[in-house]
């Protein structure tokens, strides 16, 4: 990393960490609604899913602006994301069902929705699990292709999103959008890469 950028890297991890202090502050003063849990749900998987589009945001941010050192970022705001979901899991399996795996067992299998985001969370898993230097030597050119695999969380996330809410779709349809935008950017990117060289033969 560019050493005149080193003191934002201090600021973005606390930063990173707002969220979870301020949902620690809102339990303590009973700020979470008349549905607590679900308001825990929701608000965790809202945060791993932001985190996700922030990590997936970074290529584009880095191309406008050509701040190479974005790069140094991508992989802090991934772990956030990875975090976020986990949290977001263990209160499902805490703070919804009280680790009763038959329960839990037979929710899954009715609720297609929780499919996807077993999926999105396996993925992010998966990713975090294999984010240090050793692993990347290790994996060598399947890192990077085992690390595309952040586009189908993405999508897994947001069909979890969408499936299990009732009622209003403004935030979800916000974030695909978001998803949309960043997904159809590296696309655009991919395409204008293929085209061959005009200025050769």
């Amino acid at each position: 990393m560019n050493f005149r950028f080193n003191w934002i890297w201090p600021f973005t991890i606390a930063g990173c960490l707002i969220p979870l202090l301020w949902l620690v502050f809102d339990i303590a003063y009973d700020n979470l609604g008349s549905n607590p849990i679900q308001a825990l749900h929701i608000r965790l998987g809202d945060w791993a899913l932001r985190f996700l589009c922030i990590t997936l945001a970074v290529t584009p941010i880095q191309t406008f602006t050509k701040w190479r050192g974005m790069s140094d970022y991508r992989q802090l705001f991934g772990l956030y994301a990875f975090f976020y979901a986990s949290l977001h899991v263990l209160g499902y399996l805490l703070a919804d069902h009280y680790l009763e795996w038959q329960v839990i067992g037979i929710d899954i299998i009715e609720s297609s929705y929780i499919w996807f985001g077993v999926l999105a969370y396996f993925i992010v898993f998966l990713l975090a699990m294999t984010t240090s230097k050793w692993a990347k030597k290790r994996l060598g050119k399947s890192w990077k292709k085992l690390h595309r695999f952040i586009y189908i969380a993405v999508c897994a996330a947001i069909i979890h999103y969408f499936w299990q809410l009732k009622g209003n779709l403004a935030e979800p349809l916000f974030y695909l959008l978001v998803i949309f935008f960043l997904l159809g950017f590296r696309a655009l990117t991919w395409l204008k890469n293929r085209q061959p060289n005009e200025n050769t033969g």
